[in-house]
């Protein structure tokens, strides 16, 4: 999978727009190709990719269901616009709107309800990553807000790791460290619900993932695709990162 996330960038007429484009240029992907818009675009950029192999995703969700929280959106209200995915757990999230463990885990239950297929984020800052905590962070989110799935849910996740120290920094993991980390993940899934669960599961990388940094990313085992920032905001670098997972 391939899965941009726009994050709070373009007015809805230049995401029409940008949608518009890729309906063009994206035509028989060899992978699965994910847009993920603000709230206010869904519905018309769903009405857009309608028919291609584009598929939608939210870029988040409410913990509640429905009721008296102004300003909210809830997964209900997502899966309404015709969105099938939903990303949830990414680290602004966690960092600037302080979603913890168990908001995140009510916001998997959630999306999971109402038929959306969550991309959930993991993954370690600079600190944690100096002082060698990396892989106790990453199985603490896991254990934290998804390990209590059944397998039966656990077939609906898709996993995007992103080393915070590596989001729009320019810094990116090097190839060995994403496959360690990747592979690591898929270990603790191994452990949880057996392994050929743990080989079915996609895991995507984000972290200054880019048009000219893909091909060497995804060429580790382990590293099943991308969750793509700044590089999806613009059709042809997102589409030679399409090309790279092909």
């Amino acid at each position: 999978m391939v899965a941009g996330n726009w994050k709070m960038n373009k007015t809805l007429q230049e995401g029409v727009a940008l949608a518009t484009e890729l309906k063009q240029s994206v035509k028989n992907p060899k992978c699965a190709v994910v847009i993920g818009t603000p709230f206010i675009h869904l519905a018309t950029v769903a009405e857009i990719i309608k028919g291609t192999p584009i598929c939608l995703a939210a870029e988040n969700c409410a913990d509640k269901a429905s009721g008296a929280y102004t300003g909210e959106v809830s997964a209900a209200m997502v899966a309404s616009t015709g969105a099938q995915y939903c990303i949830l757990g990414h680290s602004e999230r966690r960092a600037y709107y302080h979603e913890t463990y168990d908001i995140l885990r009510e916001k998997v239950l959630l999306a999971l309800e109402n038929g959306l297929k969550p991309i959930f984020c993991i993954g370690e800052v600079k600190e944690e990553r100096e002082a060698g905590k990396q892989n106790e962070v990453v199985k603490a989110q896991l254990e934290g807000s998804v390990f209590n799935l059944s397998a039966e849910q656990w077939a609906d996740i898709t996993l995007a790791y992103e080393p915070v120290w590596a989001i729009g920094t320019g810094l990116t993991a090097t190839p060995e460290q994403a496959q360690e980390m990747h592979a690591y993940i898929r270990s603790l899934i191994a452990e949880k619900y057996g392994e050929q669960i743990a080989n079915d599961t996609t895991i995507l990388y984000g972290g200054s993932c880019n048009a000219k940094n893909a091909a060497e990313l995804f060429a580790n085992p382990d590293v099943d695709g991308g969750l793509i920032g700044g590089a999806s905001l613009k059709a042809p670098d997102f589409c030679t990162i399409i090309e790279a997972r092909g």
